[in-house]
């Protein structure tokens, strides 16, 4: 029998403890945004609109983000337009001058608002992802997000940087990953909402009842259920006759056998860049730049001149296996000797780049081992190698979830592995595309949305927060806020539900256009990287 934890039921059970859930607890604390009309957006469209309603949880995202297409700014096109709304009040023109404009947003603490809610995250602290390192790269690496766009309310990245001592970085600064680790460890304790977070927990079986939800393995019943667990806590996993090569003891010292990577996108760049200097590396990977290209060629070589430089190798090592014998134009040279990421390695012979390998035998001696190589052309190759790195993805998993619940979530047919580790952005698309609430009471933020950068968080997690306040207390409605103008159904978890926006169309928060993107590097949301099978980073 479960132990119970829990001696009260709450409201809400929020599974992931990652930024967005973080973001939603923030707002279930009674936490409500407002516009700041005292510090107006530079969109004068849009601040008129909003002097009309300034409690943003009474957005009319449709008629809020109707001019959008033709403004003189530059709003995001990859994301939710509710996500791209709430990421341009709260950081305007962060893009192009960050920090040269205050935020246009202020939270204002009102306790009739607060919702009982518990978050369970099976990281020992709280951060998702941040806080896991499924593969061996460095806590050193600069995240993709600049420290302008990782900020959660109440408590900033740039706040627990004096607070730890921390020097002020720059504009356009790529923070460590292990500085965002810290900060959004240290996030709950700073603006107090430690006591719904539940870490180092593991939720299954979950089950729909006739009142909500039961998890059953810590025997916890809840009305609401809000899905934050996002879709890269799993590594895609190598074929049966590769995992000899996952076994072989760590090796990281110059003079052994080089290191196997195989993968194309930002966690085997990852793998790479924390490799030592001096340690020879293998890489294997896909080259098929016109249909299914690396993530990594969107990356800028003066914004992200370590991926920029993975990415050259990886170029450089396709054009001679084709026959183009590696010859470049003046202009790569002068970009390759100006990058700094080259400098501490030894490229030329230190780094194979094998593109469209297949690994066809493997034979283990020892400590090490010997792999049988298959390139493009049918050539037959071999190469010793002390370990292998395989790193071709991530993917979520709804496997807490019991089978019919998961196809309530996902539509169609659950049956099988599919049904519970291959959960992409793509997963949900043609659901969030008409409402976050995935099935009755089910709520899905952040990654799991499709948007998978920090600074589109917001606009999900309000929302959820918004319609579970009006189940919640639905004779408050008003009370929520005296100056709404939209009108949400109000409806009992379990029956079908329609929004409809005060002039009377159906709600477009979820309608997004999916083309090249716009000002801002959007590498995680990208259509290169929603097209490249190879959605395996952390941003």
């Amino acid at each position: 029998m479960a132990v119970r934890l829990f001696p009260v039921d709450p409201d809400l059970v929020i599974i992931g403890n990652g930024p967005s859930a973080l973001i939603l607890s923030y707002i279930l604390h009674g936490n409500v945004p407002y516009y700041k009309s005292s510090n107006p957006h530079p969109d004068p469209i849009l601040h008129s609109k909003l002097l009309k309603s300034p409690c943003l949880f009474d957005l009319d995202v449709h008629n809020l983000t109707s001019h959008f297409g033709a403004s003189r700014l530059s709003y995001s096109t990859q994301a939710l337009p509710i996500n791209v709304l709430l990421d341009t009040l709260i950081r305007p023109l962060a893009d192009t001058e960050p920090g040269v404009l205050g935020t246009c947003v202020e939270w204002r603490h009102e306790p009739a608002k607060v919702i009982r809610h518990v978050i369970l995250g099976n990281t020992t602290r709280a951060g998702g992802q941040w806080a896991d390192n499924p593969v061996e790269a460095s806590w050193d690496i600069a995240a993709l997000s600049y420290a302008e766009m990782v900020s959660l309310p109440g408590y900033s990245l740039e706040e627990h940087y004096k607070k730890v001592g921390i020097e002020q970085p720059a504009d356009f600064h790529r923070p460590a990953r292990r500085d965002i680790a810290d900060y959004l460890a240290a996030y709950p304790g700073a603006v107090g909402i430690s006591d719904s977070i539940r870490n180092g927990t593991v939720a299954q079986d979950i089950t729909r009842t006739e009142y909500g939800f039961h998890i059953g393995s810590l025997d916890l019943r809840c009305r609401y259920l809000v899905l934050a667990s996002g879709i890269f806590s799993h590594l895609l996993p190598a074929r049966p006759e590769l995992q000899p090569l996952l076994q072989l003891p760590d090796h990281s010292k110059d003079h052994e056998p080089p290191l196997l990577v195989v993968g194309s996108g930002f966690t085997a760049a990852d793998i790479i860049i924390s490799t030592l200097p001096r340690r020879k590396i293998i890489h294997i990977f896909k080259w098929s730049p016109e249909d299914r290209p690396s993530p990594l060629r969107a990356c800028h070589a003066d914004a992200y001149p370590d991926y920029a430089g993975v990415y050259r190798r990886m170029k450089l090592s396709a054009m001679r296996a084709l026959g183009n014998n590696g010859v470049f134009s003046p202009a790569p040279a002068k970009r390759h000797k100006a990058n700094p990421f080259f400098n501490p390695r030894d490229w030329d012979r230190l780094y194979e780049g094998l593109p469209n390998t297949y690994i066809k035998e493997v034979h283990v001696h020892g400590e090490y081992a010997t792999v049988v190589l298959q390139g493009s052309d049918g050539r037959i190759t071999t190469r010793e190698v002390s370990n292998m790195q395989y790193v071709i993805g991530r993917r979520g998993s709804l496997e807490y979830l019991d089978e019919a619940l998961q196809q309530e979530v996902l539509g169609g047919d659950t049956n099988g592995a599919q049904r519970v580790d291959r959960i992409s952005g793509k997963s949900l698309w043609t659901k969030v595309e008409e409402n976050l609430e995935v099935a009755p009471g089910v709520f899905v933020i952040g990654s799991l949305t499709g948007d998978s950068l920090i600074r589109f968080a917001f606009g999900g997690c309000l929302y959820a927060a918004r319609e579970i306040a009006l189940r919640r207390y639905p004779s408050q409605e008003k009370a929520l806020s005296p100056t709404s103008t939209t009108n949400f159904s109000v409806l009992p978890t379990g029956h079908a539900r329609t929004f409809q926006l005060s002039n009377g169309s159906a709600d477009s928060l979820t309608k997004k256009k999916r083309r090249t993107a716009s000002i801002e590097f959007e590498a995680m949301n990208s259509e290169i990287w929603r097209k490249s099978g190879w959605a395996g980073c952390v941003v």
